[in-house]
């Protein structure tokens, strides 16, 4: 394996599991705190913090010509539109459930690839695609409603729906890398989060919070440093050294670590046909990914 090719898979490696953590945080902070609030205050926290070095990292871009429309684009999908389904997904199923259909990214940013950057496709992929859809029906369908999860089929439906928004987010991704430090596009994201979440805060009708709990607070810092900064930073370093659809193969690593994180931390468990639709959202995974 090639120098560089070591230390990207470290780094996308770091990043999933930082990822997979915030699935297990937001479903903790959702429950003291409005879950607009929670999105916005990571947000507002990595940008105060970017706000230091942002010139250190706009030195090391290259704008070109209509790169702004590229880069409101990337930022739309995510974190704007990403977000909005996440936090709506995490409030009607559990953690470990959304933390698998992530499952699906990888097989949604090959065929994405293959349309806007032309990397190879094969029939395998497109019927992994087709097994992991079938997966997340059944995960879906057999999923019990309980105080924590009272809506799973919708907040898996909204799950997938974040899983299409962050497909645009690397394919746009992978195009601005070539140009742009990694660490200025998360920045990017972070100052264009804070200003388009801070209204729905207050039309969701709650406002900001009166009350301040530590253990929640502690969470939405933890959002915003180490899953904001850290993750998305470590993934934008990966990906601006891998194939797009190598990148995003890693999230593959993602449902394996959220449902060691929610059993442990939120008591989370999966009946045996939800376990069948597990077997069949990563078999198609794997399918996915093969090579001849």
């Amino acid at each position: 394996m090639k120098k560089t090719d070591l230390r990207a898979t470290f780094v996308l490696l770091a990043a999933m599991i930082i990822w997979s953590t915030s699935f297990v945080v937001l479903k903790a902070t959702f429950r003291t705190y409005n879950p607009m609030f929670v999105i916005w205050g990571r947000q507002i926290i990595a940008a105060v913090l970017f706000l230091f070095v942002i010139k250190k990292l706009w030195k090391k871009c290259t704008y070109k010509k209509g790169d702004y429309k590229l880069l409101l684009l990337m930022a739309i999908f995510e974190p704007c539109f990403y977000f909005i389904f996440e936090a709506m997904a995490i409030t009607n199923t559990t953690a470990s459930q959304a933390g698998i259909l992530t499952s699906t990214l990888p097989i949604l940013v090959a065929i994405a690839a293959f349309f806007t950057l032309k990397e190879k496709t094969t029939p395998l992929t497109w019927f992994g695609l087709a097994m992991a859809v079938a997966g997340s029906v059944l995960l879906s369908i057999y999923s019990d409603v309980t105080e924590s999860a009272p809506n799973p089929i919708l907040g898996n439906f909204l799950e997938f729906c974040a899983m299409v928004c962050a497909t645009g987010y690397t394919i746009s991704l992978k195009n601005l890398s070539r140009r742009y430090n990694p660490f200025f596009l998360t920045a990017f994201q972070c100052f264009t989060g804070s200003v388009f979440f801070l209204p729905f805060i207050f039309i969701s009708g709650k406002g900001f919070p009166e009350d301040f709990v530590l253990l929640p607070a502690m969470g939405i810092v933890y959002l915003g440093v180490i899953v904001t900064i850290g993750a998305y930073g470590l993934y934008s370093v990966g990906i601006s050294r891998v194939k797009a659809s190598t990148a995003a193969a890693f999230v593959n690593l993602i449902p394996v670590f959220t449902m060691f994180f929610g059993w442990i931390f939120l008591d989370e468990k999966m009946n045996f046909m939800q376990y069948c639709g597990c077997g069949l959202i990563f078999a198609g995974v794997y399918l996915s990914q093969r090579r001849r």
